[in-house]
């Protein structure tokens, strides 16, 4: 029996950047992201743990501000081009090639935890959480964003075709394009999860509300930075944040959450 493993990008991280963080949809999902991390851009120094960092951008954007960045992530590879970045930039940051899930066990507490497109790659989502929610300490913050499921399917069912019985029968994770994410996740089902280990929802936001539904044609006959408007308008209104293509979770763990 085969035994489910969490995925490297080594051998996708030239395709990582080419289709996501050179296009349009990676700007959008940064832009929107540090509008919701903007309090800590304007806060004293705090540690920063980014648990899964790939490239590093959002690390790279805090450590501008002061903080103490810790970054780790399984692929050697995305881990080189992340100091690279920060060595660009003249910023210091400690980073180590692990995996998230046993980094964790090693590391004491954090003001902040960011894993950002993580969730959605790992053998065993809920669990991997956990672990690394367990290092916020009471008072700080997770960041957590991840690849929705709720896109997934709808996204399939507008394109019919073949696509529509393997969402009727729950047979579609693991069987798209290599970039597809294997394990997406319900918000519903992640929010009663963080909120059983004692979090509270501070932000709640869609990544790409509208643009990956729409055709092809459609895209090229809009202006982008007017659908942009659009996204920014109603990515935080409940009937579209819970359909784009990654929500965004801010959570803050309370002070009692160590019971947990």
């Amino acid at each position: 029996m085969s035994v489910k493993q969490d995925r490297n990008f080594d051998d996708l991280i030239d395709r990582f950047e080419s289709r996501i963080y050179d296009t349009v949809k990676g700007s959008w999902r940064l832009q929107l992201l540090q509008e919701d991390l903007q309090p800590f851009a304007d806060g004293s120094p705090i540690e920063i743990w980014d648990a899964g960092c790939g490239q590093g951008q959002i690390s790279l954007w805090l450590a501008g501000f002061g903080h103490q960045l810790t970054l780790c992530d399984l692929s050697s590879k995305m881990l080189d081009k992340a100091r690279a970045n920060f060595a660009s930039a003249g910023l210091d940051a400690s980073f180590h090639h692990q995996s998230a899930q046993s980094m964790a066990i090693q590391l004491g507490d954090f003001d902040l935890v960011l894993c950002h497109a993580v969730l959605e790659w790992l053998a065993d989502p809920l669990v991997s959480i956990e672990a690394i929610s367990d290092k916020v300490r009471p008072g700080g913050y997770l960041s957590l964003l991840f690849y929705n499921r709720n896109a997934m399917v709808y996204g399939n069912v507008l394109r019919g075709g073949w696509r529509l019985k393997p969402i009727l029968e729950d047979s579609y994770l693991g069987k798209g394009h290599k970039l597809t994410p294997p394990n997406p996740q319900y918000p519903h089902e992640l929010i009663a999860a963080m909120q059983s280990l004692g979090f509270e929802l501070r932000a709640h936001t869609g990544i790409r509300v509208f643009h990956d539904y729409m055709s092809k044609e459609a895209r090229e006959n809009s202006d982008m930075d007017v659908l942009f408007e659009l996204e920014k308008r109603y990515c935080r209104l409940p009937a579209y944040r819970d359909m784009g293509r990654y929500v965004h979770l801010l959570w803050q763990k309370t002070s009692d959450s160590s019971q947990h």
